[in-house]
Order: C-alpha cells, then sequence, then structure tokens
C-alpha cells in the first residue's frame, strides 16, 4: 500500500464497494503540464477521440459480422472470443462459471486491448435477467481491484459490499442476500490494466482516466452488440472514492461513443444514469469539508481538541487561495507541489494522528492503514485469491502468476505522477445531466476522505441548468422501513443523499440500506 507520510502526499482512500486505495488528498505537481490560464483544466479535460488517437472506430460491413446472440452459448471449459470489425483492436474473452452464486448465470472473462488484458465478472440478476437493466461497477485508487468490491465483508455475521457471495476467511465463501444482483445484471471489472487479475504482456500501462475510459467505453459497445438481449436495455455506470472521476469519465466516453455506433450501424447503448457513493470528485470542494468533519458535529462530537480546530480553520483559507491560484487558475509546478505540503500538513496531517479510521469516523483504525486499510478482511481477500483452484473457477488466465493485490502501488502511483486527480470531474457530472443522464451522489455520513459535507458542496455547486432548483429544495429524510436513513435532495436528474451510520462504503456498512437506495434508484422512485 502507499504510505500516508509527506513526502508521498497520499492518504488512504477507499475505492468503490470495498477496493480500497490510496491518493493524494489535493492535486500535486506534474512537469508535463504547462503554464497558463486554466492550464490544467485546458489538458486534463483533453477529449478522448476513439478514432484519430487509437484507430479503434473502423467501418464495416455488417454482413460480415455475426454476433453470438445468446450468453447460453458461451462455455464453461474455455474461453469464447468475441470481436467486433468497429473495434479491431479490441475483443473479449469470456466463459460460464460456477463461481460464487449459482443461482444465476455467472461469467468471467478478458477484455483484451492488443497486449493489455482487463479481467472482468458479470453476474446476471436474480430477479429477471431478461429485463432487468445492467449495472457496471468499478472500485477506484486509483489502482484498486473490483474483487474487494465483490467479496468483502467484515466479519462471519456482516454482509458483502455489493456482489452476491462474500469472502468470510481466506477458505470460504457464503451466499450474499444483499447484492446488488437482485435488482439488476452487474459487471465487475478490474481496471485499468496492472489492477486484481487484469495483465500486460510487455508492461504497458495505462495512467489516466480518459485512457481508461476509452478501453470501458469499447468493451461496453462489444459485449451489447454481442449479446441481443441486452440491447436496449438501461445500462447505469457506478463507482465509489475514485470513482468519482472515474465514473463521471467513463459516461461521458460511453455517451459521446453512440454517435459513432449509429455511423457504424450499431444499436447505442442506452446509459441511463451514474451513482456514484462517496467520491472524490474535487478536490478544491473537500478542503474545508476536512476542517469541518474533525472540528464540527457533522455526523459524530468533533474529534480534534480545540487548539487543533483553531489553528486549522486559521491555516484553511490560506490553503484553499494557494491551491487556486497554484493549481487551477494557472497551474504552476513547483507551486501546486507546495501548496500540496502545506495543505496536507495543516489539514489532513492532523487526523492521521488521531487514530481514527478515515473510511469511518465513528471508530478507530482496525490494524494498519497502509496495510490494510483499516480493514483486516482484505488480506483474507488477497489470501482467497491466490488459491490455485480459486484462480481456476474464477477463470483467471494462466499467464497471470503474480500474486493477487487488492490495491497496485503501481497504478497508483502512475496516475499520481501523470496528475490524473487534478481535474475536477464535476464539470462531466454537468454535461452528463444536461444531456438527460440522471445523477445520484450517495454518501455514507461517517466517512472523512470523501465525506458528505464537501460532495453536497460539489453538487449545489454544480453549473447546470438546474443548478437553481436544486439549490432552492431544502435536504429532508428518507426512510428504510419506517427508520430514519438519511437526509436526501432531488432537482430533475440530479440526486444527492446522505445514509446515517455508514461510513465510505455504504453497501459494506449498511447494506439493507444499500440495495434499497439501487431499488429506488433503478425503478425510478422517489426516495
Amino acid at each position: 500500500m502507499f504510505s500516508t507520510d509527506l513526502l508521498t502526499l497520499f492518504v488512504a482512500v477507499a475505492s468503490v464497494g470495498g477496493a480500497l486505495a490510496l491518493q493524494r488528498p489535493f492535486s500535486g505537481r506534474s512537469s508535463s503540464l504547462s503554464a497558463g490560464n486554466n492550464a490544467a483544466a485546458r489538458v486534463q479535460f483533453e477529449p478522448v477521440d476513439t478514432i484519430s488517437n487509437v484507430d479503434a472506430f473502423t467501418d464495416y460491413d455488417a454482413g460480415l459480422f455475426t454476433p453470438l446472440e445468446d450468453l447460453t452459448y458461451v462455455l464453461s471449459g474455455e474461453f469464447t472470443s468475441l470481436s467486433h470489425p468497429t473495434f479491431p483492436k479490441y475483443s473479449v474473452r469470456i466463459k460460464k462459471s460456477d463461481f460464487c452464486d449459482g443461482t444465476v448465470g455467472a461469467y468471467t472473462g478478458y477484455i483484451d486491448v492488443e497486449a493489455r488484458h482487463l479481467f472482468f465478472y458479470f453476474f446476471e440478476s436474480r430477479r429477471d435477467p431478461d429485463k432487468d437493466d445492467v449495472i457496471f461497477w468499478t472500485n477506484g485508487g486509483p489502482g484498486c481491484s473490483s474483487s474487494l468490491g465483490l467479496f468483502m465483508e467484515l466479519d462471519l455475521s456482516s454482509n458483502l459490499v455489493i456482489g452476491p457471495c462474500r469472502v468470510t476467511s481466506p477458505d470460504n465463501m457464503t451466499y450474499n442476500p444483499y447484492s446488488w444482483n437482485e435488482q439488476a445484471n452487474i459487471f465487475f471489472i478490474d481496471q485499468p490494466v496492472g489492477v486484481g487479475f487484469s495483465y500486460a504482456d510487455y508492461g504497458e500501462s495505462v495512467n489516466t482516466t480518459p485512457e481508461a475510459a476509452k478501453d470501458i467505453a469499447a468493451f461496453v459497445a462489444i459485449f451489447f452488440e454481442h449479446f441481443s438481449k441486452f440491447k436496449g436495455r438501461a445500462f447505469h455506470m457506478a463507482g465509489e472514492s475514485y470513482g468519482g472521476r472515474y465514473i463521471p469519465v467513463f459516461a461521458a466516453e460511453v455517451y459521446d461513443q453512440n454517435a459513432k455506433l449509429v455511423d457504424a450501424g450499431m444499436t447505442p447503448i442506452n446509459l441511463s444514469s451514474i451513482m456514484i457513493g462517496n467520491g472524490c470528485t474535487d478536490d478544491l470542494t473537500m478542503l474545508s469539508s476536512y476542517y469541518d468533519m474533525q472540528c464540527r458535529p457533522m455526523s459524530v462530537p468533533p474529534i480534534q481538541d480545540i487548539a487543533s480546530c483553531i489553528r486549522m480553520k486559521q491555516a484553511l483559507p490560506r490553503c484553499e487561495k494557494w491551491f487556486t491560484e497554484s493549481c487551477r487558475d494557472q497551474f504552476d509546478s513547483i507551486g501546486c507541489e507546495a501548496a500540496n505540503v502545506f495543505c496536507y500538513s495543516e489539514i489532513a496531517e492532523p487526523f492521521d494522528r488521531t487514530g481514527y479510521n478515515p473510511y469511518d469516523i465513528s471508530q478507530l483504525c482496525d490494524g494498519s492503514v497502509e496495510e490494510t486499510l483499516c480493514y483486516p478482511v482484505t488480506k483474507a481477500i488477497s489470501t482467497y485469491l491466490d488459491r490455485p483452484d480459486v484462480r481456476s473457477i474464477i477463470g483467471a488466465d494462466p499467464s497471470f502468476t503474480g500474486n493477487f493485490s487488492g490495491c497496485s502501488d503501481a497504478v497508483g502511483m502512475a496516475f499520481y505522477e501523470a496528475d490524473d486527480s487534478l481535474f475536477p470531474t464535476q464539470f462531466y457530472i454537468a454535461a452528463l445531466l444536461e444531456r438527460g443522464i440522471r445523477a445520484l451522489i450517495y454518501v455514507g455520513a461517517n466517512d472523512w476522505i470523501c465525506n458528505w459535507v464537501g460532495n453536497e458542496r460539489m453538487t449545489l455547486a454544480l453549473e447546470w441548468s438546474g443548478q437553481r432548483e436544486f439549490a432552492a429544495e431544502p435536504l429532508r429524510g428518507w426512510k428504510v422501513d419506517g427508520d430514519f436513513a438519511g437526509l436526501t435532495r432531488t432537482a430533475g436528474p440530479l440526486t444527492f443523499v446522505t445514509i446515517d451510520g455508514a461510513g465510505h462504503m455504504v453497501p459494506y456498512d449498511k447494506p439493507k440500506h444499500s440495495l434499497e437506495l439501487v431499488k429506488r434508484w433503478l425503478s425510478g422512485s422517489d426516495l
């Protein structure tokens, strides 16, 4: 795991669905970005053109393409290969699996991008796989495996985060009644390359969110084109933590790709919504919230002493001003790095010294943040997935011979060095809202690292046509089984919701509330 010291400027961050990782709390340096007004934004928001950048899109004769049509044709003993003339550099290997949930169709495989190979799981819905929506799920980090979101749970009595089964020890896995595939068909993908069971033949890497988005969009198109029963089905893209950066960009790539699919004679993806749990979408909007969560009773009583809070409050304006001027308005490598050092030492480092869990400030960290991210079960998951018999059942490629790691230091560092966390992806959220794509921003109230205060401020500041209407709506309570579950605000396609008593990983802490939230969101019901 990454260290949390001042030299690396990283702090522990849990990623989607229990895949935990580490990132800088605030942006960092890069000698590759040129100075100039809004330079960071211009560089990081450079559009990914699938045609010109990688020659992935080509015209084709529809008569030369024969889809597989149905998952029943997928074999269990060997991979079935899928491709499409429109994406000559991409192919998909998939095979049926008895792994995890024997009550539904379960499949695993790889997205092959020339010499890069991204591993995925796919579970059909327990309710009605022929009619239910499709959810895409990726863990954050950057650099964490979706296997953690699939299997993670706290102890023998608790429930899994998202997936249909849970690892209860290095030797055992059990059924999860609160899995999201109770309501939808769902993908779990290890991305980018180098994460989980994903691998590269010759050390190739992907180190920015726009690059990763290109691979995901191509995979989605190939899968839907081959399996016609999913064509036109509502498609939702979900993630957590660094997913606050991943998901808006991934969804935008899928949306923009649709025009090219239509031109190529293919069926566009019915992108319906994005779902971001405890996302770290914009560092700047999170800065002041770190003070609020430590020094004000936002979810629990203040955890810092008065003297520390006063020092933090005095330092915050300088931190925000320095960060804005050096990392946003006019990017300056040395100045931005200095701003990071100052902000970290004054705002984040005091929290590190408290011993509290950065993903749930209602409790102390269990174990080492560096080794287990306060959740020792991550070791059990890694041990379980390192077993040869488990790898064989899962369908991991024998070419992958290394030890399974829940989070990749190398991938995380590559994203750090590329300054991927610099760009504020709320601009993508606003653009998706303007195009009718719904957005659910849900946040466990006890999280510190990607907390509800910062996320609420981000949603209120979103620049879109419904901003005034959304800001005018008061927060109101929502309930599960008649009991208070949290607060919510909705206007048009945008919904913000908190989950009381949950930390960074809502489905982990409140599995029943999480499933109920997903159920209402997919059905379009009012919370």
